[in-house]
């Protein structure tokens, strides 16, 4: 149950499912497949020994295949998120992102399956059969109330986890927001009385999970769009009737009276501020309808500011996202290899997120969202989407209560060893560019769109600014409104465009520019001519002179001639020489490269101040910065040149007392090999596998980092610029827009880091 206020065309969205390899998988080998050995062991006839192996002792199947991390998401599409029932073929776009969100968050792979049928009886007669490939199944996207028929009869007949995430999923969110909730007001959950609004698979999964939780039965009254299930009623279906009760309320109105807590999974405008006004002090609201809830948060506070608030949007506090649950919940119950998902496994999930959200926030995870997550409290009773302990703390918590509960496999003996390959198995940084993301949302920027007329950059900034991140500001020309147009906006005039040649601020830019270089040779006719064909020198000089806060450029030139141009306008941060850094991320680590951008051959200070500069970049993205200032030879060995000055700058770190590790001179796979440190290095003053490396020179970081990203399937991000005065990326010439939209984004998260720590100064 999520919603987003992130906004976008329909050509974006379609450019983005077929751009490169249509759709969002892809399957790829865990296994080397380089030399013949390797195919005759993967396939015929080494497959033969693992083949039988099963035969003989089933269980190994989770240790010589990939069942133990494998899971089916499976619908029929006949309730299709809000679009109804379009078709199993329709549903395929949202299987293939949930199983995306699997990976993504929990590393759990996840294959989609369209099931084409709407007979329930056939629907369950294919899953069932399915129970050899996979650990579990996800039931997606079904309607009721062949999803509460389907589910249960999997779940007696299947040996392994079936879960509906429409139900169970929002339910677990729902129960940890209602156990802080409760919390903050003083309420025990024996005592609440409950209204729950709808009647359909979410709403009664979540009424099934507070009862088990604790909350009385006659405590709850459930509506549905007649009014009050009640028992007079003689309409109801045996999913209804099992929560109907005794009351002489029939409306929704009526049953709000006095009421504790409201739980809406029903339509947008269904509870009313009147109904709000009536309920008991302090109530507690969870207005879940997607994507517009019950009631707008602002017109329930109107009537009652005691009121504690969730819903499933993103652009309001608490709220209610699946995402909080169901890759934890598989992931701890396919470590056990679990034979259910039952309460005790569910209630522990809700358990473990509610006592998550009253623990201290981390600071990338605060930063990101202001004001509204920094701590515990009303704004806050449920954690943040991106926090990156929801992997240790959910997972770990189902786990300990599928072993409690009986229907573990595979117990696990050491909890705390296993909470540690938890936060081992995800690399942090995944978590923290999606915080720069939440961070770019929560303090929008003015962005710089220095090459506005590019159809590539038009696209980025169309995506900067449908997704809230800030406002995109286009260099360009009078027909940038017709590209904008053409690519599918439908007011271009809402963007704002500069043009260099007659915009009301080449003047300024021009005076600008000519005061820093009017003593080294430049006339001012020269520098004219400069701003008005070149919308870099009039881009930086917009910049410096305060009209935006950060500024991307590089996708129509050479970076060389993109940063030179910008550097003639803009100086460098005192004290500081400029330098690139290539940011290499796979799932489980990230290394960083530097300098591949700026300095031909760095001196052993400027070495040090890179190392340095690197270090506070890596913290940014939630790494412990490790550097091994690189070279051809380890520690001497072989002998070699041009290793003074990696030698001279570990000795000034030395006397700089930093709060980092670092060592060198040594050979990246010496660096990146931990155990060999170990074995052939104990004296290595690295703690682990280094994560930031110092090249020797521009031309080795520069080609390594493009070998990278040219063959080494990994994701190359970058090069960033560090050490200019104002926040300028540039992006590579083959940059696409989403590219585009990463480097504008970190731009406007380092103007806002700027302009906090001028803050904290004054």
């Amino acid at each position: 149950m999520s919603e987003s206020n992130v906004k976008y065309t329909e050509s974006e969205a379609l450019d983005f499912h077929a751009r490169g390899r249509p759709g969002k998988l892809e399957i790829i080998a865990s296994k080397p497949m380089a030399t013949q050995r390797d195919l005759s062991l993967a396939y015929s006839p080494g497959v033969a020994v693992p083949v039988r192996a099963i035969a003989e002792n089933p269980t190994c199947a989770y240790d010589y295949t990939d069942k133990g991390n494998l899971v089916a998401v499976i619908s029929n599409g006949t309730a299709i998120l809000g679009l109804g029932n379009l078709g199993a073929l329709a549903s395929k776009p949202v299987m293939e992102g949930k199983a995306v969100l699997f990976k993504r968050f929990a590393d759990v792979d996840a294959i989609d399956i369209e099931v084409n049928t709407q007979d329930a009886q056939r629907f369950i007669d294919a899953v069932e059969l399915l129970e050899p490939s996979f650990g579990g199944i996800n039931l997606e996207d079904i309607a009721a109330p062949d999803c509460f028929i389907i589910e249960q009869t999997l779940r007696e007949r299947m040996n392994i986890p079936v879960f509906h995430d429409d139900q169970h999923g929002t339910a677990i969110i729902t129960a940890a927001g209602l156990i802080n909730a409760c919390l903050l007001t003083n309420r025990k959950l024996a005592d609440i009385k409950v209204v729950v609004n709808g009647a359909g698979a979410a709403a009664i999964a979540c009424t099934e999970l507070i009862k088990a939780m604790g909350v009385k039965g006659d405590h709850v009254i459930m509506c549905d769009r007649k009014g009050v299930i009640s028992k007079e009623r003689s309409d109801l279906d045996q999913w209804k009737s099992a929560h109907a009760v005794e009351t002489d309320k029939k409306t929704l109105g009526e049953a709000l009276e006095g009421a504790d807590v409201f739980l809406g999974l029903s339509a947008a405008g269904a509870l009313k501020p009147d109904m709000v006004k009536s309920m008991a002090p302090e109530p507690i609201i969870f207005a879940m309808a997607n994507p517009d809830p019950e009631i707008w948060p602002p017109d329930a506070t109107e009537v009652r500011p005691d009121a504690i608030i969730a819903t499933g949007r993103s652009d309001f506090p608490n709220q209610v996202n699946n995402v909080l649950g169901f890759p934890f919940i598989f992931r701890g119950a396919l470590d056990v290899r679990a034979t259910a998902i039952n309460d005790s496994m569910k209630i522990a999930a809700a358990e473990a997120l509610a006592e998550l959200a009253r623990e201290p926030v981390p600071e990338e995870v605060a930063a990101a969202y202001g004001g509204r997550s920094q701590s515990f409290g009303r704004d806050y009773i449920i954690p943040a989407p991106f926090d990156p302990r929801l992997m240790e703390v959910v997972a770990s918590a189902v786990a300990e209560a599928a072993v409690q509960s009986g229907v573990a496999q595979k117990p696990i003996a050491n909890m705390e060893a296993y909470r540690q390959e938890l936060r081992g198995r995800l690399n942090p940084t995944v978590s923290v560019m999606s915080l720069a993301y939440e961070n770019a949302r929560n303090h929008p920027k003015r962005v710089l769109f220095a090459e506005g007329e590019e159809p590539n950059v038009l696209r980025a900034a169309i995506a900067f600014k449908e997704a809230g991140y800030g406002t995109p500001v286009l260099v360009g020309r009078e027909d940038v409104y017709d590209l904008l147009k053409e690519l599918g906006v439908e007011n271009p005039r809402e963007y704002e465009v500069l043009n260099s040649r007659n915009s009301p601020l080449v003047g300024r830019a021009v005076d600008f520019i000519y005061a820093k270089h009017q003593r080294h040779g430049m006339l001012r006719r020269e520098i004219e001519r400069m701003v008005n064909q070149d919308r870099n020198y009039f881009a930086a000089a917009m910049l410096s002179l305060g009209e935006a806060d950060a500024m991307i450029t590089g996708t129509t030139r050479p970076f060389s001639q993109s940063l030179k141009q910008v550097r003639t306008v803009i100086d460098d941060e005192p004290g500081a020489t400029p330098f690139g850094v290539n940011v290499i991320v796979s799932r489980s680590h990230t290394v960083l490269i530097a300098d591949t951008a700026v300095t031909e051959r760095p001196t052993a200070e400027q070495y040090a101040a890179i190392a340095m500069r690197s270090s506070s970049f890596a913290r940014r993205m939630g790494l412990d910065p490790r550097v091994a200032f690189v070279s051809y030879t380890t520690f001497g060995n072989p002998p070699g040149m041009h290793i003074e000055g990696l030698r001279e700058a570990v000795k000034l770190l030395d006397g700089f007392h930093v709060d980092f590790e670092y060592e060198g001179e040594m050979a990246p796979d010496v660096a990146l090999n931990y155990d060999m440190q170990r074995q052939y290095y104990p004296f290595s003053r690295l703690s682990g596998p280094a994560n930031i490396l110092v090249m020797p020179g521009l031309q080795s970081a520069s080609l390594s980092a493009k070998l990278l990203r040219a063959v080494g399937g990994e994701s190359v991000l970058g090069p960033y610029i560090l050490g200019l005065e104002h926040p300028v990326q540039i992006a590579p010439m083959t940059a696409s827009a989403s590219d585009l939209v990463m480097l504008a984004v970190l731009a406007a998260g380092d103007a806002e880091a700027r302009a906090q720590r001028a803050a904290a100064r004054v």
